[in-house]
Order: structure tokens, then C-alpha cells, then sequence
């Protein structure tokens, strides 16, 4: 059974900087793509970025929505078996419970998809002066 933990939330002033984790056990992370969605209070969830399935031979795509788009970037370390979403230039509209999501066939529909595989609890940013 896969799992994922998110880790590296906290609270973060405006243009500020924070990196998130999504450190995942019992399926090969190279299998699967990853995306961090996020929700803030009193919204529904918003696909933030994601990063396609590699098959060995080639990089993964990546994938941003528009209002995070120059200032998030997400990566991967297969040997560590960890998502990475490095968050600048933070703003309070990104304040949410972000959580990373696994799927084999997410991509490249990964917004619209309604169920992923697996997901994680969540981590809390907050970005306020």
C-alpha cells in the first residue's frame, strides 16, 4: 500500500521562501506521476503543479498553474524518494493546505482528475508579515 507524508510547511513572510516535501513509500516513484494540489479555508482545491511519470529514458515533464508559474518549481529525487515543491516569492494568497497526490495516469490530465491513487495528509503554509 503506497503512502505519502508531506513536510516542510510553516509560516512564511510575504516574498518569502519555503520547500516542501512529499517523501512516498511502497511504489517506485518513477511509476507514478505527482501533484501538489492546495486549499485554503472556505475554497475548494486547486491543482498547483505536477510532475509526469519518468520511464527511465527520458526527464519528467512539469506542469504549473498559472498563478504559481516563475515562482514554484517541483522536482524529484528518486534515490530519496521525494517530491520536492520549492515555493519563492511566496504571497498570502498562497496560504493552504497543500498536499501531494500520486497517480499512474494522471498526466497529462492532472487537474481534472477527479481520484488519484494515493495522497497525503497535508502540510500547512502560511504566509503573513
Amino acid at each position: 500500500q503506497g503512502q505519502l507524508v508531506e513536510s516542510g510547511g510553516g509560516l512564511a513572510q510575504p516574498g518569502g521562501s519555503l520547500r516542501l516535501s512529499c517523501s512516498v513509500s511502497g511504489f517506485t516513484l518513477d511509476d507514478y506521476a505527482i501533484g501538489w494540489f492546495r486549499q485554503a479555508p472556505g475554497k475548494g482545491r486547486e491543482a498547483v503543479s505536477c510532475i509526469s511519470s519518468s520511464d527511465g529514458t527520458r526527464s519528467s515533464d512539469t506542469s504549473y498553474a498559472d498563478s504559481v508559474k516563475g515562482r514554484f518549481t517541483i522536482s524529484t529525487d528518486s534515490v530519496k524518494k521525494t517530491v520536492y515543491l520549492q515555493m519563492t516569492s511566496l504571497k498570502p494568497e498562497d496560504t493552504a493546505v497543500y498536499y501531494c497526490h500520486a497517480d499512474r495516469s494522471a498526466w497529462p490530465f492532472w487537474r481534472e482528475r477527479a481520484q488519484y491513487e494515493y495522497w497525503g495528509q497535508g502540510t500547512q503554509v502560511t504566509v503573513s508579515s
